[in-house]
């Protein structure tokens, strides 16, 4: 790293009121800074970053800093029925649309309270594995009826209220659901979903936005479901009439028969449709996009739109495998997400994207050059864009320090130049490596223990309990 760094990465010059933490070395895009002094104001917001020690008092971590990673996809409720849809009958077909079935069941039971409870647990867990953002792509808007709540945000606010227990950053991203497919209407089992209009999803928005005061640390996105579940005039109605400054969150082309009942419904493909009828630019994140043809993929790769990739749920469901290694080599830009919770482990998100290359192509290239280095790039600079937040730094003065810690004396890493750290985080590593997680400039959760943990536990168990699902 430049000796001029320190030099070059001062804030404020008084001391007084600052946070100072020692790391072994924090990552920054430029390379890793070694031993590197962070120091933060009361509202964790970064103030030095230096590799000369200061003089105040200082909290040293053997730990190597890096930036936290962003969850860019969720759906909090379905975290209390991961692992329970892996019975399969014998000579029984199971897809993801029978998988489905078994998530509209969970979608129907839950409370307002119970899913704080679910969310609160959910977003603890992500913190112990390193993100300290999540988008949540919320539609589960409506009472076990199908009926709004007096408030029309009830469930957008429980969200929040659990993200502020855990102490994770959140994007709240209502979600536009109208129809049960294309051109048909919505089965009773999405009741808790569907706003009937675009003018009914505009109110929901308000209501939410309404309910960011509550929470500093959350922002909002906005989404239509999927072009299965949205009239076409209203997809193109919500994006036109949408918040102009906010990233728009779409699922699309994730399974087989989706792409195949949009061709018959209108002629065309659903990527294909989005492109003739949508400015496709960067404020788009479209999740999943599994099954793209030869000019879909060309497209999208030009098109500076981000892919929200969900390898673990993508696996389960048996989703298929996006064309990543042609994807990337064409400009492509991409985040990850944990979208159904199934896994959670960002490392393991990224294996997964690499490992699926390598055993369709028989190459080990799935990316040139640094690979690890490479994925966690990509991951947090998109990962941010899909929050709302645009940065092309790592760690920044002015702006929050959110932070994932790894322990630098494990035998591995200890051992390790800089040249390899990355790929022996990447490839190595597993959440036994972590030493805590770091959110606005405060630890949220270190050695395992989270600074709510008790209670986010004591919550979960008795909706459980209640629940009875498992």
């Amino acid at each position: 790293m430049n000796k001029n760094f320190a030099e070059e990465s001062q804030g404020k010059n008084a001391s007084e009121g600052l946070k100072y933490f020692q790391f072994t070395s924090l990552l920054q895009k430029e390379g890793w800074v070694s031993p590197a002094f962070v120091a933060v104001d009361d509202d964790g917001i970064i103030q030095t970053i230096s590799s000369q020690k200061p003089e105040e008092k200082i909290e040293r971590i053997d730990g190597l800093a890096i930036p936290g990673f962003q969850n860019a996809h969720s759906h909090a409720f379905q975290y209390a029925m991961a692992g329970l849809a892996e019975n399969h009958l014998a000579g029984t077909d199971d897809d993801f649309w029978t998988w489905r079935e078994e998530m509209y069941k969970c979608a129907l039971s839950v409370s307002p309270d119970q899913i704080e409870a679910i969310a609160a647990m959910l977003y603890a867990e992500m913190l112990r594995v390193g993100y300290t953002s999540v988008a949540e792509f919320h539609y589960l808007h409506h009472d076990k009826d199908g009926k709004p709540y007096g408030h029309l945000a009830e469930m957008g606010e429980r969200l929040m209220a659990a993200a502020k227990t855990a102490g994770i950053n959140i994007t709240l991203i209502p979600v536009f659901y109208q129809k049960g497919t294309f051109g048909q209407e919505p089965q009773p089992r999405q009741r808790r979903f569907i706003s009937k209009t675009s003018d009914d999803y505009f109110k929901l928005l308000d209501a939410s936005t309404s309910v960011l005061k509550y929470y500093k640390n959350a922002s909002l996105g906005f989404s239509v479901h999927s072009l299965r579940a949205v009239d076409f005039q209203d997809v193109k109605r919500t994006f036109e009439l949408g918040p102009k400054e906010k990233p728009f969150h779409l699922h699309i082309s994730e399974q087989k028969k989706e792409v195949n009942d949009c061709l018959a419904f209108c002629g065309l493909r659903p990527m294909q449709w989005l492109f003739e009828n949508l400015p496709v630019n960067d404020r788009f994140h479209l999740v999943h996009s599994t099954h793209l043809n030869d000019d879909e993929l060309k497209k999208l790769s030009t098109s500076k739109a981000n892919v929200v990739l969900c390898p673990s749920t993508e696996g389960n469901l048996g989703d298929g495998i996006f064309r990543m290694k042609e994807f990337v080599k064409a400009g492509g830009r991409w985040s990850i997400g944990t979208d159904s919770h199934i896994g959670l482990n960002p490392l393991e998100e990224f294996r997964m994207i690499d490992y699926r290359q390598r055993l369709i192509t028989n190459q080990r290239n799935t990316f040139e050059g640094d690979a690890a280095g490479y994925m966690i790039n990509e991951s947090i600079l998109s990962g941010r864009k899909a929050m709302g937040e645009m940065s092309a730094h790592y760690f920044e003065i002015g702006k929050p320090f959110h932070a994932v810690v790894y322990k630098a004396a494990t035998h591995l890493l200890a051992n390790t130049s800089e040249k390899n750290r990355l790929a022996t985080l990447v490839y190595t590593s597993d959440s036994s490596r972590m030493l805590g997680t770091i959110v606005n400039g405060k630890w949220v959760l270190k050695e395992g223990h989270h600074q709510n943990g008790r209670a986010i536990k004591e919550n979960f168990y008795k909706v459980m309990q209640e629940l009875k699902n498992r």
